[in-house]
């Protein structure tokens, strides 16, 4: 038996694995923006109107949001709604200054007449999903405004929103994410348009055509009666909004999206807390697909719901095929170089329109968010091998964050950190994270941006090969793009993780500009 032979077609079967599920997932993008231009133009319509306005109760969830917890608690306390029937709750959970912060705040709040209270746990027993939960034991209100303590919702949205829930079905409204420091650098302006993708084409194809959309866990309204039909906030993932949010339609509540109503927030402006971030989605949505997956595929919804599910629920995966496309580049090369009667000319160039179809709709996916929010495509371009290298340089980490999910690993819900976007110190505090405190564990801190730095290295390598072989040439401009991904996301982690050696020794709080 020729195991050398064997073995490289195993390695073959692998990589087109990969790159056929790669592309399944860039087709179902186009089938996304299909949706959005058959579906943009039925806009939900409100049943009626409250002849008496219900009672809301707003609340704020934060865990050491120093740097924004005052600026949410006065945000809110400026939304206009009648007082008589408007309840903030402060759910804290902070171990820093933050609570002396949020004390501060609800007690002024409290002397301009508003029905305001700081709930403050000594644990953080389910985290934010816990947090909510605790709150809700003492709501008063039919309906909850949710706001993370990044964010400043404009004076009008509960008024914008609160008539959708004239029909009794509906549970939830959500609203579009905006951006306060979109332009603060390469990486805000990329998460920018990811999320930009994500709001204007992905939430408005799903909730318009009939599908399954996602509270965003945040700058939304819930039904309180459907939350607790839906079996209440449940903290067994890491994606709570998620969970409640599949939960809540397979009872048969509604969702409303109004992507006309835009709420402002932060994005991370450091590599650290974008991987953070994107390290809770991916391991949060990967277990939330193990819990209801199942349960939505055996439910009695409409076959083209399941369908969507299935790829909404499964895109996590995408990270790990990314990552076999990657390690696997050189081995492939090498075969296609000595065995020419494996790898053809026209197999070269089948893998070669194959990976094109799936990068391809990403780009043409992002532009066509970038042109729906602000009538501009040509803006976008620039960006784009940007978003490719940094979409591929984090699926080293995504990728640990899935395997952690399908084994079962436990983890702690780590915050994203704020360094109070809009603010007088925000540029100060950015460049300077050490005032952020660092990860507990610091022995193991370095080996996953040493191996995206190794990758990195490796695909340098690899583009030299495509330059100088003109077989390859093609693929080359790709290789040298996600080279740079990997190296731009590893130096900018060991960046920030050298910078966060020194803790805070007091509470530093961000003066909101006047």
């Amino acid at each position: 038996m020729d195991w050398t032979a064997l073995g490289e077609q195993f390695l073959i079967v692998v990589y087109t694995f990969a790159l056929v599920m790669v592309s399944i997932y860039g087709l179902h993008r186009y089938i996304l923006m299909y949706l959005y231009y058959r579906h943009r133009h039925k806009k939900p319509n409100k049943a009626g109107r409250f002849e008496q306005l219900p009672t809301v109760t707003i609340q704020l969830p934060m865990y050491n949001e120093q740097f924004v917890a005052r600026r949410i608690i006065e945000q809110a306390c400026k939304i206009d709604y009648p007082r008589d029937k408007l309840q903030i709750q402060v759910l804290d959970d902070s171990t820093d200054g933050t609570t002396e912060i949020a004390a501060d705040a609800v007690e002024r709040a409290r002397q301009q007449g508003f029905d305001i209270e700081l709930i403050h746990r000594d644990n953080r027993r389910g985290y934010k999903a816990g947090a909510l939960e605790n709150g809700l034991k003492t709501a008063k209100g039919e309906f909850i405004a949710i706001f993370d303590a990044d964010f400043v919702p404009p004076p009008d949205i509960i008024k914008k929103c609160i008539d959708y829930f004239t029909d009794p079905k509906v549970c939830v409204v959500q609203t579009r994410w905006e951006h306060i420091n979109r332009n603060d650098s390469l990486l805000t302006q990329s998460q920018a348009i990811y999320l930009d993708g994500h709001f204007v084409i992905e939430h408005v194809a799903r909730n318009r055509s009939g599908r399954f959309m996602c509270f965003n866990g945040t700058a939304g309204i819930w039904r309180k009666s459907a939350i607790i039909d839906s079996g209440g906030w449940q903290h067994d993932t890491l994606t709570e909004d998620m969970d409640l949010s599949y939960r809540a339609q397979l009872r048969g509540w509604k969702f409303v999206f109004l992507p006309e109503v835009a709420t402002p927030a932060e994005l991370p402006p450091e590599m650290n807390a974008f991987k953070a971030q994107q390290f809770r989605w991916t391991k949060g949505g990967a277990q939330t697909a193990m819990k209801v997956l199942p349960r939505v595929l055996l439910s009695k919804v409409p076959l083209k719901a399941k369908i969507e599910a299935l790829f909404q629920l499964t895109c996590p995966s995408i990270h790990f095929y990314v990552l076999i496309l990657i390690s696997l580049l050189f081995p492939i090369m090498h075969i296609r170089a000595s065995n020419a009667a494996v790898y053809s000319p026209w197999r070269m160039t089948f893998d070669l329109m194959v990976f094109l179809l799936a990068t391809i709709s990403a780009n043409v996916f992002y532009i066509a968010s970038q042109y729906e929010l602000f009538r501009d495509w040509r803006s976008i371009l620039k960006y784009l091998p940007f978003l490719m290298g940094l979409g591929v340089g984090i699926c080293l980490s995504n990728t640990k964050a899935l395997l952690e999910a399908l084994l079962g690993k436990k983890s702690e819900f780590v915050r994203t950190p704020k360094f109070g976007a809009g603010t007088e110190n925000y540029h100060l505090l950015r460049k300077s994270p050490k005032e952020i405190a660092a990860p507990k564990k610091k022995t193991r801190r370095y080996i996953l941006p040493i191996l995206e730095f190794a990758f990195g290295i490796y695909l340098a390598i690899c583009s030299v090969i495509c330059l100088l072989n003109p077989h390859y040439f093609l693929a080359a401009p790709f290789m040298i793009i996600f080279a740079i991904g990997f190296f731009y996301v590893s130096i900018l982690t060991f960046h920030g993780l050298l910078a966060t050696k020194k803790q805070p020794t007091k509470p530093v709080e961000a003066k909101q500009r006047s």
